[in-house]
């Protein structure tokens, strides 16, 4: 770190401004990846939090730079979905500072876009159909820090309410190229299809296909989507079989993969977790 600073200042006073914008965002993307392939959630536990004013520090220094909004709107939400789930209050303002990020990234890459959270639903879905491909990395970090965002509010009716214009963005990315980021919306197509039963607007077949396609599309190397399969629609459904093999299916996965290390890892903890509880819950 020390050199990374000393480069810095000297770049700075060289006015090489880019070349320090660069170094910047190359350390972002690897601080992301060392993350994403650590196989012990506690040391990222421990130590994300440096990492989140790290990447403050690095937003401050350049506010409009969509590759670092998404970048911290990522690891805010990641930290928030995985580590804070027992404190609601701080997973509510990490899970803000998320979705602000990724919003002001939505701002300066579509400015055209900024105010479209505040449209009614028909005009936000036309309005969604102006946007393609070269957008998908922006759209992706806002659907998903606006869905963890509604995560950690499921007592709130108005961020309830918000679910049917999530879905629409991460249909849209679908939409734009069903592959992208190894059909992670398709994951959360499923869960936010699966976040409310059947009665109350929930749409568990409609998840389940959801389900599938994510786990087809990351060739199935992604665990948290069987985990979450099981958590989601299994248990829903009441359908014991399928909730326990999914589980088991996770935990007898090799957990090390590139970019995936960590969820894995903590995929596993999460089945083995709610394995214990599926004699009390069936």
């Amino acid at each position: 770190m020390r050199l990374v600073l000393l480069l810095s200042i000297f770049l700075t006073l060289s006015g090489c401004n880019t070349l320090v914008s660069s170094a910047t965002k190359d350390l972002a993307d690897n601080l992301s990846q060392a993350i994403q392939n650590q196989n012990d959630p506690d040391t990222v536990r421990q130590g994300a939090p440096a990492y989140l004013i790290m990447i403050d520090s690095f937003i401050q220094g350049s506010p409009d730079d969509t590759s670092l909004l998404i970048a911290g709107s990522s690891l805010y939400g990641s930290y928030a979905g995985a580590f804070a789930t027992e404190d609601p209050d701080r997973s509510r303002r990490l899970t803000e500072k998320s979705l602000q990020y990724a919003l002001h990234a939505l701002c300066v890459e579509l400015p055209d876009l900024c105010t479209i959270s505040q449209q009614r639903f028909p005009e936000f879905q036309q309005t969604l159909q102006k946007t393609g491909k070269k957008d998908l990395p922006v759209l992706n970090a806002w659907g998903i820090a606006w869905a963890g965002w509604i995560q950690s509010r499921t007592d709130d009716w108005a961020a309830i309410a918000d679910i049917p214009k999530v879905k629409a963005i991460m249909q849209r990315v679908v939409d734009l190229d069903p592959a992208w980021d190894n059909g992670n919306a398709q994951l959360y197509m499923a869960v936010l299809n699966a976040f409310l039963p059947a009665a109350m607007g929930g749409k568990p077949d409609l998840a389940r296909e959801y389900f599938e396609q994510a786990i087809a599309l990351s060739e199935g190397k992604n665990l948290m989507a069987k985990t979450l399969y099981a958590r989601y629609y299994a248990r829903m459904v009441f359908d014991r079989e399928l909730h326990d093999n999914l589980l088991n299916e996770v935990l007898s996965a090799t957990a090390a993969s590139p970019g995936m290390t960590l969820i894995n890892t903590l995929a596993q903890e999460q089945a083995q977790q709610l394995l214990n509880e599926s004699e009390e819950f069936f």
